[in-house]
């Protein structure tokens, strides 16, 4: 079962060990649902024996890592697994490229986060995906795990239902206050009309046109 997906292990040594689970994700998609995502991971180790234990299993296994989180929509660029020994933790990270959102519900490590991107009304598109299950069994006594989703979406936001909104750029954080009534990441957007191309884009161009335009005239007097 855990190889199937590795994060439910993420909870299970957390448990085990009385650590606490700390999860950082970061998506950037594009107008055509492509873009790219950042995974890192971390739990607290309380001896050398516990983290050359945690290296022993495919969550911290760079070849298990790329296993887990490969499919056919994406291309991974980056594993990094590594110790820090100034506050004893273990991290594993993975940073890939994807050519369609939707698509990287194929993954193992994904299979129970339900991404989407579907057409809604008024030419808006609506974003969502699920916390994974497994959260839910982790100790919620324990306020001091982390857990983070930060997504950066293609237009202008009209709803939403994350903790922070600056421009395009939505932020989840997982408490033990909110982690059983959010069950699902959510927002809606209307498409931006240029690929990655706010509204100030423009107001630049125009901006410097008028530049152009004013010391043109003035050196022509």
């Amino acid at each position: 079962m855990f190889k199937k997906n590795p994060f439910q292990l993420i909870v299970l040594l957390s448990l085990l060990l009385t650590s606490c689970l700390n999860y950082t994700q970061v998506t950037t998609i594009e107008t055509d649902n492509s873009g790219e995502m950042f995974v890192h991971y971390w739990i607290k180790w309380r001896t050398q024996n516990d983290s050359i234990a945690y290296q022993k299993q495919s969550l911290f296994n760079p070849d298990s890592i790329r296993n887990d989180f490969k499919c056919a929509a994406n291309k991974i660029t980056n594993i990094e697994v590594y110790n820090d020994n100034a506050d004893s933790t273990i991290h594993g990270k993975v940073n890939f490229t994807f050519t369609n959102f939707d698509s990287l519900n194929y993954a193992k490590a994904f299979r129970d986060a339900d991404f989407s991107i579907s057409d809604g009304k008024d030419n808006t598109k609506i974003f969502s995906q699920n916390l994974p299950g497994f959260f839910s069994k982790f100790n919620l006594q324990d306020s001091s795990f982390k857990i983070k989703y930060t997504y950066y979406l293609p237009g202008d936001i009209i709803s939403h239902n994350a903790q922070s909104l600056s421009r395009n750029k939505l932020t989840w954080k997982v408490t033990k206050q909110n982690i059983l009534k959010l069950k699902k990441l959510k927002a809606v957007y209307i498409p931006f009309r240029l690929k990655e191309t706010p509204h100030i884009i423009y107001y630049l161009m125009i901006l410097i046109l008028l530049i152009v335009i004013y010391y043109l005239l003035r050196k022509k007097k």
